[in-house]
């Protein structure tokens, strides 16, 4: 994660609310904003901000927060931290509730800028419009620091999307999310995708209420990126490798990058596929429906174990 992550910082713009531009702090400090790394404290380095190998660990800085910020003593940094993401969880808890009542399937997309995380998205919107006879509810929030591109390339698929400018914010966080969903129309047993800021480190941390983190790693980046950013890797569900299309033009081991990501997070699902060419998206499609229909059919199994309750007790 960021030593200083700054989002306190600037406004935020959130298309369609009555307040358009507002001040988006965390409200539990002067101080900035911190992060720090869960790992076990061992093999710390007596230097500030120096990331230290022992063994299979990778350690930041000294102290309980694994972080160094100059003037700022361990344990108020771990308050900060924990201030901040106990807020953004309570704001999380009250979307995922949102989410359950209308039966929403809601996906987190993460990554590098550059991965193709938007190409995959307007694909990925075509690919189910058309395998559904009848409209299914879809709906993309887009987060980005500045400009509106990304969203209107989703308009241009039919889908609404409402474009979240975090100004020097480097992620989105729950309570963003919940504006947005304000403003968008009936999703009732539908998708919702969140585009979240480029970006392998922050985004790990904060809850949106989504069912699913999912990781995008393109074959033109580095195969070692889980072995990187670990925290992003360990939080998703699934990693899409995407840009398979390039493999025979480039320098990538994909068993190597798969390794790696299983390393980090031995349950993580993967799919190859890409959205440029096609290939393995019937597969990426399928996991969305199969997803999608299996929360759907448990959210009603649950309301039906509910009323079996209540008549139990006439």
């Amino acid at each position: 994660m960021c030593t200083v992550c700054g989002c306190s910082e600037g406004n935020i713009k959130i298309e369609g609310s009555e307040k358009n531009e507002h001040s988006h702090t965390h409200d539990v400090s002067a101080e900035k904003h911190v992060h720090r790394h869960d790992h076990a404290s061992k093999g710390h380095s007596e230097e500030p901000n120096v990331a230290v190998q022992t063994g299979d660990d990778l350690h930041f800085g000294k102290g309980p927060a694994h972080a160094h910020v100059a003037g700022m003593s361990q344990s108020r940094m771990v308050q900060i931290e924990q201030d901040i993401l106990g807020k953004n969880d309570r704001y999380a808890s009250l979307n995922r509730t949102r989410f359950q009542a209308q039966s929403i399937f809601v996906l987190n997309l993460v990554s590098s800028p550059g991965s193709g995380k938007t190409t995959l998205l307007t694909e990925t919107i075509k690919q189910l419009q058309e395998q559904h006879k009848e409209a299914v509810n879809m709906a993309v929030i887009e987060g980005d620091q500045q400009t509106a591109n990304d969203a209107d390339r989703i308009r241009e698929t039919g889908v609404p999307a409402i474009q979240v400018n975090t100004g020097k914010g480097c992620h989105l966080d729950a309570h963003m999310v919940g504006h947005a969903l304000d403003n968008l129309p009936e999703l009732q047993g539908g998708h919702l995708f969140i585009e979240n800021v480029g970006n392998l480190v922050c985004p790990a941390a904060f809850d949106l209420g989504e069912a699913h983190k999912i990781a995008i790693l393109s074959v033109t980046e580095g195969e070692d990126k889980p072995l990187k950013y670990p925290d992003m890797f360990y939080a998703a569900d699934l990693m899409i490798l995407n840009k398979t299309d390039l493999l025979p033009h480039l320098d990538f081991d994909v068993a190597k990058c798969i390794s790696y990501a299983r390393q980090v997070n031995p349950d993580i699902k993967v799919l190859q596929l890409s959205a440029k060419s096609g290939e393995g998206m019937a597969e990426w499609i399928e996991w969305l429906e199969s997803n999608r229909k299996g929360m759907i059919h448990s959210r009603i199994d649950k309301l039906q174990s509910e009323i079996n309750q209540f008549k139990a007790l006439l």
